[in-house]
């Protein structure tokens, strides 16, 4: 039986639907596996908005790897500070190990830009970035993702671990927030 949910009253519109989710996953956990196979990369979750991507992505790959966390902030409601403050840094030392950074969106790239750099003065063998989202047209920062789920217009959207002070992150698909809702 399928069951059919209710979008959340705040959201305008689906932009990317359960079932999309599911198979661009599904088809970049194949694209990792080809890459990685042998290599046990650190995994490292940017908390708290690709933990849903993250878990979904393991399920998805073939090669054995680990799992490391981070946590930086640098958004207080729909805006970004400008600062990036890091709250939780790896457990394990980077030096000498593939890392791959998964996040939830890449938009202005200030914050893993700022995750790169530091990352790189720990000198691993590699250092790529995966990310669900891009919003290109919204960078600031030099940075390019070599893997990337979908790529999405300039929308504030929330759903699948994205959020909005703290809410919408249990959504099952990614949404179009409404304007009177921000």
């Amino acid at each position: 039986m399928i069951e059919t949910r209710q979008t959340h009253p705040d959201i305008e519109r689906i932009l990317i639907s359960e079932e999309q989710l599911r198979n661009r996953i599904r088809e970049m956990g194949k694209e990792l596996s080809k890459e990685y196979e042998g290599r046990n990369p650190v995994m490292i979750g940017i908390l708290k908005g690709s933990v849903m991507f993250l878990a979904d992505l393991l399920r998805e790959i073939t090669f054995e790897c680990q799992v490391d966390f981070v946590s930086l902030a640098s958004y207080a409601g729909a805006s970004s500070t400008g600062v990036v403050r890091t709250l939780l840094d790896l457990r394990e030392s980077a030096q000498g190990r593939d890392l791959i950074v998964i996040e939830d969106i890449v938009d202005s790239g200030l914050t893993l830009s700022y995750l790169l750099q530091n990352l790189g003065t720990r000198q691993p063998r590699s250092l790529t970035v995966c990310t669900l989202l891009d919003k290109p047209e919204c960078r600031k920062a030099p940075v390019q993702p070599k893997y990337v789920g979908f790529r999405i217009p300039n929308e504030f959207v929330v759903g699948f671990g994205l959020d909005y002070n703290e809410r919408y992150r249990q959504l099952p698909y990614i949404g179009v927030m409404k304007r009177s809702a921000l």
